[in-house]
């Protein structure tokens, strides 16, 4: 039945408990109510627009739509008005004095366990204009439909169990205007200041104009929702910097307009600049801005992007969440996970285009954003592509030259290659000397250095790249390698007399009876053709970078027991197997045999005590200098 002029009416019962968990228990984020009824606003001045565009009769249609908001600081007064489609008198009584029992029921459930999450969940079930209550002594709606024969009227409550309706003004405009009297804890919210703040921070991009005291303050467009074609570079970078307050233009922008498997909107940007090393990233940006039609529901969301991709900076917009959607349901949420999927293809296609288009600009990124991206390797869904973005030095390549891709490796690849080599090390200059590389270099087989502890795990996440398995040149298979011809570099070394030949294996048990239980054995080796010797792992599976972080995570500080391989055609090892046929017991032969596994020790990274190693050069140096003095 209709109200009449001057009723007064009780809330239903279910109302008052709402209204008492808004008044009452809600301590935080108290702004939100402000996000809400610009949003009712907002859908206001849809309807009417949808009402428009059908040709519906409408009262005064020369009125601009948009939103207005006054404050009266002095007098603690907010004033939010709208021109859109209004509501009737009836209309009133059935939106602002009750609501579906389903919704009460359900939000007060919500928040039956913890009252404070209830600023959260205002909007989730209707109940979005009740906010109002967090912060007002009194609330007057007074509304005059679009219709051309409706009446205005207003609604009075102070939001403590009864409301009351009254005709309006006959010259009211159309539209809707919530007048608030603020009471004594949130007089803030009649400062312009802090309206405008709240309003930049949560409806900067609603698509009507929102002034505040006459000034407008939603003056960037949500360029998420115009057409691509249609957005110049210009409006890119500006919307860019206002995100990012980054003055330097994007890397790469993304935008994208998806219907299925999620109806979503999304604009994208790779800043220039990396976000710093690692061990500080954890406290700078990671995550997209989540909107729901146009008003900001979250800042930074991380389940919209996964951590590897956390340089990425942006917006989503998306109509199949609720507007008020809680922090904790983000996290669980399947609409998310699917955007995620679906951002995550966009992004590393974009990336792919880059690295073809414009090689320069993808090393450029690469170099910045690199060491993040690298994270990735866990990506199983994403493995092929990301294994196209990956870079690395190689020693194919100059010293100065950008770092080259798994696919430029295959195309360098010898025929009937059917690996692709790798070496870790600190830098370029260690991996250069690096026994290991000996053979690869004779055979003129290219070798890619890795110089970061995840990059190992990359190699073994990939596993095969283009039908050619990812191999450590410490574990390669040397009869593969004897495929390859090569030349070593020439020695001085004359050819061994029988002799010295059967000499060879004494000499190999003397060597491991000096060094003991430090190495597991000692035998010639066949990848050596300048170091004198080298450290390799028993184990045929596990590479030693990979030894040293598995060893890191158990914290295990010994040093593992490795094979000694030593070049037979070295001078050194010549000298020393002569030492060795004179005097078994010479103690040089026992100092030098000691250096020899030290230096094999530093170079393989292991020797963290230099001391020793120091002491013996020092009396390797006197005893060479006295018999050269002679």
């Amino acid at each position: 039945m209709s109200a009449t002029q001057g009723e007064t009416h009780e809330f239903r019962a279910e109302i008052r408990k709402l209204l008492d968990i808004i008044t009452h228990s809600i301590y935080t984020n108290r702004e939100i109510f402000l996000r809400e009824l610009v949003s009712n606003a907002s859908d206001a001045l849809d309807k009417l627009r949808f009402e428009t565009s059908r040709g519906t009769a409408i009262a005064n249609p020369d009125t601009p739509l948009e939103i207005r908001i006054t404050t009266d600081k002095d007098a603690g007064k907010l004033v939010i008005a709208d021109t859109g489609c209004g509501m009737t008198r009836e209309e009133l009584v059935d939106n602002l004095g009750t609501i579906a029992k389903s919704g009460t029921e359900a939000f007060m459930k919500s928040v039956a366990d913890n009252k404070d999450a209830a600023s959260n969940l205002i909007g989730r079930f209707g109940v979005g204009f009740y906010s109002v209550f967090m912060v007002a002594g009194s609330v007057t709606v007074t509304s005059r439909s679009y219709r051309e024969d409706a009446a205005p009227a207003r609604w009075i409550s102070d939001g403590a169990g009864s409301f009351a309706v009254e005709e309006a003004p006959a010259d009211t405009p159309r539209g809707t205007t919530i007048a608030i009297e603020l009471n004594d804890e949130n007089k803030e919210y009649a400062d312009p200041q802090r309206v405008k703040d709240v309003l930049r921070k949560h409806s900067n991009f609603i698509s009507f104009p929102i002034l505040v005291d006459g000034e407008k303050t939603n003056t960037i467009p949500a360029l998420w929702r115009e057409s691509k074609f249609s957005v110049t570079p210009e409006q890119y970078k500006e919307f860019y910097q206002f995100l990012t307050y980054d003055n330097e233009e994007p890397l790469a922008t993304i935008h994208v307009s998806v219907d299925a498997p999620v109806q979503f909107t999304a604009l994208l940007f790779i800043p220039s600049k990396g976000l710093g090393p690692m061990a500080f990233r954890e406290a700078l940006h990671h995550g997209l801005d989540l909107y729901v039609r146009r008003v900001m529901i979250s800042k930074e969301v991380k389940e919209l992007i996964p951590e590897y991709l956390g340089f990425v900076r942006g917006v989503v917009d998306t109509e199949d969440l609720p507007l008020n959607i809680s922090r904790e349901t983000l996290q669980e949420n399947l609409v998310l996970r699917k955007i995620q999927t679906v951002i995550v293809k966009q992004i590393l296609d974009k990336l792919k285009n880059l690295a073809k288009e414009n090689p320069e600009k993808y090393a450029a990124f690469f170099k910045e954003h690199g060491q993040a991206l690298k994270l990735g390797y866990g990506d199983f869904a994403n493995r092929e592509a990301f294994a196209d973005l990956m870079r690395f030095d190689s020693s194919a390549i100059a010293p100065d030259a950008d770092f080259t891709s798994l696919d430029a490796y295959v195309e360098r690849a010898k025929e009937g290659q059917k690996s692709i080599y790798y070496l870790s090390g600190p830098s370029r200059a260690a991996l250069d000397l690096n026994p290991h590389l000996e053979i690869f270099r004779a055979k003129g087989l290219e070798v890619l250095y890795l110089y970061e502890p995840v990059d190992e795990f990359i190699m073994d996440t990939i596993g095969t790249y283009k039908e050619l398995k990812l191999k450590s040149a410490e574990l390669a298979d040397h009869a593969e390698l004897d495929a390859f011809e090569g030349e070593a570099p020439k020695t001085e070394t004359p050819e061994l007399t029988q002799e010295e030949e059967g000499s060879f294996d004494g000499f190999l048990k003397k060597i491991k009876e000096l060094l003991g239980d430090h190495i597991t054995e000692v035998r010639l080796s066949t990848r050596l053709t300048q170091s004198p010797s080298c450290l390799v792992s028993p184990d045929d599976h596990m590479t030693s970078s990979m030894q040293k972080i598995m060893r890191l995570v158990s914290k295990d500080t010994s040093i593992p027991k490795k094979t000694l391989e030593i070049n037979r055609d070295h001078a050194l090892i010549r000298n020393l197997l002569s030492i060795y046929r004179r005097d078994a017991e010479d103690p040089f032969l026992s100092k030098a045999v000691e250096q020899l596994y030290d230096s094999a020790l530093l170079l393989d990274g292991y020797l963290s005590d230099p001391h020793q190693m120091v002491a013996r050069i020092n009396d390797l140096l006197a005893d060479a200098s006295a018999l050269h003095a002679k």
